[in-house]
C-alpha cells in the first residue's frame, strides 16, 4: 500500500469517528480504534475505548444534534504507524428547555495510528480546545457523572 492509499484510509476513518459521534452510531467506532487505546478529551486521560466512548456519550447522549467537522488534515505514516492532527470544529444544539441554545468548540485532534491487519487503527487521541462559544449546558450531564463501564 502507498503512503498515499495509507492516508486517505487514515483521513476516512478520522472522518467516519466524527460521523459516528452525530449519528451517535457508538458501535460504530469500535473496528476503527484499539480496544485498549488512550485518550484525552480535554477532561483527563482515560485507557481505553469503552472510556473514551463512555466520555463522549455523558456529552452526547442529551444533546440535540451536534455536527464534527474536520478540517487541515496532516497525516504522516511511517511504516506500520503514523500520526495525524486535524482541526475540529463542532457544533451542539440544545434540546428541550435549551432548544435554540448552542455550544461550539474549536479544537485539534492528535491522533496516533497502527496499522493491523484489517486496516489502520486509532491508538491515541488527544484534543486540544482552542475556544469555545455559547451554553455550555447543551452538552448534556458531561463527566462530572461520568463513571467507567463495567464490561
Amino acid at each position: 500500500m502507498s503512503n498515499y492509499e495509507d492516508e486517505r484510509e487514515i483521513y476516512r476513518n478520522i472522518v467516519l469517528i466524527a460521523r459516528a459521534m452525530d449519528d451517535r452510531d457508538w458501535a460504530a467506532i469500535d473496528p476503527l480504534v484499539d480496544a485498549d487505546m488512550t485518550a484525552d478529551l480535554g477532561t483527563g486521560p482515560v485507557t481505553s475505548r469503552a472510556d473514551m466512548v463512555a466520555i463522549i456519550r455523558s456529552y452526547l447522549d442529551d444533546c440535540g444534534p451536534t455536527q464534527h467537522l474536520v478540517a487541515n488534515v496532516l497525516i504522516d505514516v511511517d511504516g506500520d504507524t503514523a500520526t495525524s492532527r486535524a482541526y475540529v470544529s463542532d457544533m451542539h444544539l440544545g434540546t428541550g428547555e435549551l432548544e435554540g441554545q448552542f455550544f461550539r468548540t474549536l479544537g485539534d485532534y492528535h491522533d496516533d495510528w497502527r496499522r493491523t491487519p484489517d486496516g489502520w487503527r486509532m491508538t491515541r487521541r488527544v484534543k486540544h480546545n482552542r475556544g469555545a462559544l455559547g451554553n455550555y449546558a447543551v452538552m448534556g450531564s458531561g463527566p462530572q457523572n461520568w463513571t467507567a463501564p463495567t464490561e
